[in-house]
């Protein structure tokens, strides 16, 4: 079996159970959006990294991993295993350590690769549009937050703590998902994050008239 079709086989088996919004079906998408960067702005990377980052991103994420150092050490022995280099394995893991919003946002991060940089605008465009909206709320119900309190405003949060608190489905628009399209590293995900948010302000301006009839 070749490294990437065993990397696929550990994403699926380690996401089979997340019920938030960041399941293999996510990790499915975001490769193929990578995948859809890499051909559209005609990018020369290591594909590869690239692929096996998109699958692999949310496996060692404190969003899902109940335990996210040994989460860590599993996947770096799986790497090995499969006959990745150290040079490949140390790529893959800069990437999924330094390539979340939370990370981008409060933390001093290493500059990404332009591998990883691919990863990270694939993994927010999944966070934008149609589906986008869905995760979110698939995301806010998992984890018992109302949908909407005209008493709440959105936050401009300040550390990691802050920002996981509870609050609500329409703040986190808001508080992360808009904030994304300028925070995109490629020029289609800039194009296409722009696109989505669009549709998701649309959706908002209906949300409002429907939830004050």
């Amino acid at each position: 079996m070749e490294k990437i079709e065993c990397i696929i086989s550990y994403a699926q088996e380690n996401l089979a159970k997340e019920n938030t919004g960041h399941d293999f079906t996510h990790a499915e998408r975001t490769a193929r959006l990578a995948e859809k960067i890499i051909t559209e702005d005609v990018l020369y990377v290591e594909k590869f990294i690239v692929i096996a980052s998109a699958y692999l991103h949310d496996v060692i994420d404190d969003k899902v991993a109940t335990f996210p150092a040994k989460a860590q050490q599993d996947l770096q022995y799986f790497l090995q295993e499969i006959g990745c280099s150290l040079q490949e394995i140390e790529a893959i893991l800069e990437i999924l350590q330094n390539m979340s919003f939370s990370s981008e946002k409060f933390f001093s991060t290493n500059p990404l690769s332009a591998e990883g940089k691919i990863v990270q605008d694939a993994d927010r465009l999944d966070a934008l549009g149609a589906g986008g909206i869905l995760r979110a709320a698939y995301f806010s119900g998992a984890h018992g937050q109302v949908i909407y309190d005209k008493n709440k405003p959105p936050q401009n949060f300040h550390t990691k703590e802050e920002y996981r608190k509870s609050t609500t489905l329409i703040n986190h628009f808001y508080e992360k998902l808009f904030l994304l399209p300028e925070m995109m590293n490629t020029e289609y995900g800039k194009k296409e994050g722009a696109r989505q948010r669009a549709f998701m302000q649309e959706f908002l301006t209906q949300f409002y008239q429907e939830w004050q009839i």
